[in-house]
């Protein structure tokens, strides 16, 4: 069974060790400072938010949102920035599940809409995405700074 809730001060390690291999799967590095941070922001839940999902009790599951405004939308929308389910929970769920708590979050606090971005090359993620959401064709680009 699949429940998904907000993060709990027992969820640290296993939230922190999903992080990780999120950020690694992505093939980045980040210093703890951003754990930290992410953790702090998510716990205060103004700015960032998280929830988790746990399968069979254990966690299995995390996905950071934001809300923020857009100039072509009356009201906020939610960014989905990260969605990251464990290799061996992967196939039950969990990422649906995931999804559908952020949409209803945001559709809870009045949002016009959910969107997230995923690597081209991420088939697997894509297969689940293509059936839920849609894909509207947008490449992003970054500039650092």
């Amino acid at each position: 069974m699949i429940t998904i809730a907000p993060l709990t001060s027992e969820d640290r390690e296993a939230w922190e060790d999903l992080f990780r291999a999120y950020i690694a799967f992505y093939e980045r590095v980040a210093p703890q400072e951003v754990y930290d941070r992410a953790w702090r922001e998510f716990r205060e839940g103004r700015r960032m938010h998280a929830l988790v999902a746990h399968l069979d009790g254990k966690l299995v599951g995390i996905t950071h949102f934001l809300v923020h405004p857009s100039t072509s939308a009356l009201t906020d929308v939610c960014y989905l920035q990260d969605l990251f389910t464990a290799p061996e929970a992967r196939g039950n769920g969990v990422a649906r599940a995931l999804i559908d708590a952020v949409a209803g979050w945001a559709r809870d606090r009045g949002c016009e809409r959910v969107y997230w971005h995923t690597r081209e090359s991420n088939a697997t993620a894509r297969r689940l995405y293509d059936q839920v959401a849609v894909n509207r064709g947008f490449i992003q680009y970054q500039l650092p700074l």
